[in-house]
């Protein structure tokens, strides 16, 4: 795209990643020094271990259902929930069914 174009549409954002059998699959749509925007598509039973992000991040569920433990503490999410996982707090996910979810990490 050339300096001063805008491409204006609309897509949706659970068909930028497909499932894929045993695994993870992520697509970064927006990246900024100010945050990130990721959308990412989980296999039933696959997850990211316990760790902690120095920013804020909030989980938009677009299909399925997943387990977010945050400080410890199972909360359950389904397709249209949301959940914020506080900066330097312990959080793991973890599909209970296969999902794909939003992440906005929030730099700042």
């Amino acid at each position: 795209m050339m300096s001063g174009e805008f491409d204006a549409k609309a897509a949706s954002l659970a068909g930028l990643v497909e499932y894929q059998a045993g695994a993870v699959v992520s697509r970064e749509v927006v990246k900024k020094p100010t945050g990130t925007v990721t959308v990412f598509a989980f296999d039933a039973g696959q997850g990211l271990s316990e760790h902690t992000a120095p920013f804020d991040a909030l989980v938009y569920l677009l299909d399925g259902e997943a387990e977010i433990t945050i400080g410890g503490k199972p909360v359950a999410a389904k397709a249209g929930d949301m959940v914020v996982m506080p900066a330097n707090v312990p959080h793991a996910l973890k599909a209970v069914e296969r999902f794909k979810m939003l992440l906005v990490m929030i730099r700042g």
